[in-house]
């Protein structure tokens, strides 16, 4: 597949380069029905965070999307869902989100818990493998998307893959205006 987004990068099928995503991204990967469509690309690791990734690779930050992890209380239980925008916007936690997971007040999960929970690095949380109970918020920009830069679960690549293979993983909602 050629990716008109991957800038200077050089981009592989993910499932041939395992070693370059987080364990519960590779074996997400694999259940796919089409794992080969999704690419991954090794990065320097410092990196990582969406506007110096960009601006280093020359990949268009409109084809980037990031995902970040929600928390909520509802009657004691803490609520989690991960929501996936692209990074020329911002997710709407205390509106659409907070809605969604029926809670009082909804916020960004604190660091240490998104990592333990998710068993991926922080700055490269992805929708791909996530906890199966967890609803995947894909803003509709992100689905209508024909290619996409996301996380791969670790800081050192980045995967690249399409809205629509987004909007058919495991717990994905794709909601019209979920960022702002």
């Amino acid at each position: 597949m050629t990716w008109t987004i991957a800038g200077s990068l050089t981009v592989v099928p993910a499932p041939t380069r395992t070693d370059l995503l987080a364990e519960p991204v590779a074996k997400a990967l694999a259940a796919l029905a089409d794992p080969d469509a999704v690419g991954v690309t090794e990065i320097d690791p410092s990196l990582a965070d969406t506007a110096a990734f960009c601006e280093a690779y020359g990949s268009p930050l409109e084809a980037s999307a990031n995902c970040v992890v929600v928390a909520g209380k509802r009657a004691g239980e803490v609520r989690f869902a991960a929501a996936l925008v692209l990074a020329t916007t911002r997710a709407d936690v205390n509106g659409v989100i907070k809605r969604r997971l029926d809670v009082r007040k909804a916020s960004f999960a604190p660091m240490d818990e998104a990592v333990a929970l998710t068993g991926m690095e922080y700055g490269g949380i992805t929708p791909v493998g996530l906890p199966a109970e967890w609803p995947v918020l894909i803003d509709k920009r992100v689905a209508d998307a024909p290619e996409l830069v996301i996380g791969s679960g670790i800081r050192g690549s980045k995967l690249l893959i399409s809205g629509t293979a987004l909007a058919a993983l495991p717990g994905a909602e794709v909601i019209e205006d979920l960022a702002r």
